[in-house]
């Protein structure tokens, strides 16, 4: 007898960045970091373990899919197996609502549906932190997608990694900020999260002083969360992006993500705040610039960001849920039967 789950994760937008592992192979970061859970990018994820399966079946976006992807679903998927006991393959059918591989944080919400929805298939019952922590083990992002408004991934001290999870800060309805995406490019970038992490963390002489000054980061952030200072975070979370793609460019060999739109977002935004305009920008490891504004500002950034040459398009996002069931029914009408 056949057992199934689909899950829903939003994916999350970090204000202080996680670049650097401590354990490449449990996905141990060197820093901690903080992030906001966007209602307007998501991924939904259904498993169903068959006894009999030969080999998972992975499905994205109604195409089957082979190599390293789909290997990699399979691989994940072993944890949960380990963990439930059970040998069963399994389907797995995803849906990503998020441009893939373009720096807008897919592995984030991927990872984390893929985790909630093999864990309650597989009959596991995991707390939100323990989900978190499994997460973790196909993409350090995802360990905060788990939750949905503001949330934390804890460094942790320990060499098996129990202790790095993601936690709740504050829920969606705490704070009605808005982030602003603007796509500069959907397509894959060339140099993978992973690579230019580990190029950097090996190579960068002003890696030591971006760890250095996280703590400071995470402490301000938390702060201005509490008390709604959207300045504080605001300002927070610009350094802490700046600081991290400043570490690429001292990299050997140097480099960077941004495109010519992408420094060209980066300068009206500044350009806003000059003319009084409550707007800080963050960038991850791709093109795009997220930009941190309020809901009163939200149009005039909008219309700001409209004229830059080279955005594609603008994705207006909330604070978004924690990862969460879907029902059979509304299951199969996403993904098919």
């Amino acid at each position: 007898m056949s057992r199934e789950a689909c899950a829903r994760a939003h994916t999350d937008i970090a204000l202080v960045k996680y670049w650097g592992k401590r354990d490449e192979a449990l996905f141990l970061p060197t820093n901690g970091s903080l992030s906001l859970t966007l209602d307007g990018l998501f991924s939904t994820t259904r498993v169903r373990f068959e006894p009999g399966l030969a080999a998972d079946v992975y499905v994205r976006d109604g195409q089957p899919r082979a190599g390293d992807e789909a290997a990699k679903a399979s691989r994940f998927l072993d944890l949960v197996r380990a963990q439930a006991g059970i040998t069963d393959r399994a389907h797995i059918d995803t849906r990503n609502d998020v441009p893939t591989a373009a720096g807008l944080a897919s592995s984030a919400s991927g990872f984390a549906a893929l985790a909630a929805a093999g864990a309650w298939a597989a009959g596991l019952e995991l707390t939100p932190e323990a989900l978190s922590a499994l997460a973790r083990r196909g993409s350090g992002s995802a360990t905060r997608s788990i939750f949905g408004g503001f949330a934390e991934w804890q460094r942790g001290t320990r060499a098996d990694g129990a202790d790095s999870h993601g936690v709740g800060l504050a829920g969606p309805d705490h704070w009605d900020v808005r982030m602003i995406v603007s796509v500069l490019s959907s397509a894959p970038k060339d140099f993978s999260s992973r690579d230019g992490m580990k190029l950097t963390q090996q190579t960068s002489p002003f890696y030591p002083g971006w760890l250095a000054t996280v703590e400071r980061d995470l402490a301000v952030c938390r702060a201005a969360i509490a008390s709604r200072d959207l300045e504080a975070l605001g300002e927070a979370a610009e350094a802490s992006a700046m600081k991290m793609h400043g570490c690429m460019l001292g990299a050997r060999p140097p480099f960077t993500y941004f495109q010519p739109a992408t420094i060209a977002v980066m300068h009206a935004v500044w350009d806003l705040r000059r003319q009084g305009v409550p707007a800080w920008m963050t960038i991850d490891a791709g093109p795009n610039v997220k930009v941190l504004t309020s809901p009163e500002a939200q149009a005039t950034v909008e219309a700001t960001l409209r004229a830059v040459a080279g955005v594609e398009d603008l994705i207006a996002c909330a604070p978004g849920p924690a990862v969460h069931r879907l029902a059979p029914d509304e299951a199969a009408a996403l993904l098919g039967a």
